[in-house]
C-alpha cells in the first residue's frame, strides 16, 4: 500500500506517523516497524495539522551507502569514464538532517556542492540478496542530498573527509513506501533557480541492481539507506542558499546552508 511515513515532533517527543491529505496520523511503531506493517490506517492513535508538528529526518540508519557516477551526463560532465560495476562509499549518520534544517558550511572548505538524489531505504536485514526476492527488502523512498566538499575531495584523493561533516545528509521528508524508482523526475534549484532536472531513468544501475550488488559486500540493516546517485549538473553553494528538491512521487526536501560562524 503507498504510504508517506514521517518522523516528527509534537511537544517535545519524537513520534512516527503518516502523511494523508495534509494531515499527520500517528503510529504507535517505530520506524522500522512501520516499514514492514500491513494495514497502518488501522493502527493510526491522534491527528495532527502539518502546522503543529516539526517534521525530523525520517529515519537515522546504521549506515547510508552510496553510489557514484550512476548517471552517464554526470560522468561526462566531470570527464570521468563510466563504472563498470556500481562505485560505492559510505557517509555516516552523524551527517543526517531532515527538512528545513542548517547545512553548516565547514570552515575549512572553500567549494561545497549539491547532488540530488533518490534513496532507497531498506527494511529488513539484506545478504546475498537475490534478484528476484529484491523487492521484498525495499521499504520505500526518500530524497538525499549529498553535500559535498568538493575541494577537500580533490584534495584527498579519496571522499570520506569531503563527504562526512555533520549537516552533509539531509533527507525527508518522508519515506514514499511505493514508487516506480525508474521513473522519478528529480529537480534540485538553488534560490529558485533549476540546477539540476534528469530522471531515474537514466541510471545506469537501477535500484534493484544496486540492492543485489551492494548485499553481496555488506550486510544492509533495517532502516539502512542506499543513495543511488546524483545527475548531471552538480554545483556549488553559497552562505544563506536555499536549496531545494523534488522527486515526483516523495515530495520536496527544504535546506539552507549557513556560515560554521552562524
Amino acid at each position: 500500500m503507498e504510504m508517506k511515513l514521517l518522523c516528527f515532533e509534537k511537544e517535545n517527543s519524537k513520534k512516527i506517523g503518516y502523511l494523508k491529505e495534509g494531515k499527520v496520523y500517528e503510529l504507535p511503531l517505530s520506524m522500522e516497524e512501520a516499514l514492514i506493517t500491513d494495514n497502518l490506517e488501522e493502527k493510526q492513535v491522534n491527528i495532527y495539522n502539518l502546522n503543529e508538528i516539526n517534521i525530523l529526518p525520517p529515519i537515522t540508519p546504521s549506515k547510508i551507502v552510496c553510489v557514484g557516477l550512476n548517471y552517464e551526463d554526470h560522468a561526462s560532465e566531470i570527464k570521468l569514464q563510466l563504472p563498470k560495476e556500481p562505485t560505492l562509499f559510505i557517509k555516516p549518520s552523524t551527517t543526517i538532517i531532515g527538512p528545513r534544517d542548517k547545512i553548516i558550511y565547514p570552515s575549512i572548505s572553500k567549494k561545497v556542492d549539491y547532488e540530488a538524489e533518490l534513496a532507497v531505504v531498506i527494511s529488513k536485514k539484506a545478504r546475498f540478496v537475490s534478484y528476484k526476492d529484491v523487492n521484498e527488502y525495499i521499504g520505500g523512498y526518500t530524497i538525499l542530498n549529498d553535500i559535498t566538499a568538493r575541494d577537500l575531495q580533490s584534495k584527498d584523493g579519496q571522499w570520506t573527509r569531503s563527504k562526512s561533516f555533520d549537516t552533509f545528509c539531509p533527507i525527508g521528508p518522508v519515506i514514499e513506501t511505493n514508487l516506480d524508482p525508474d521513473n522519478q523526475e528529480i529537480i534540485l534549484k538553488v534560490n529558485g533557480e533549476t540546477k539540476q532536472k534528469d530522471n531515474t531513468k537514466h541510471m545506469i544501475f537501477k535500484v534493484r541492481d544496486l540492492i543485489v550488488f551492494i548485499s553481496s559486500i555488506m550486510t544492509l540493516n533495517p532502516g539502512d539507506i542506499i543513495a543511488t546517485g546524483t545527475p548531471k549538473g552538480v554545483g556549488s553553494l553559497r552562505s544563506n542558499d536555499k536549496i531545494k528538491i523534488k522527486i515526483t512521487d516523495i515530495g520536496v526536501l527544504e535546506n539552507q546552508i549557513v556560515s560554521s560562524e552562524n
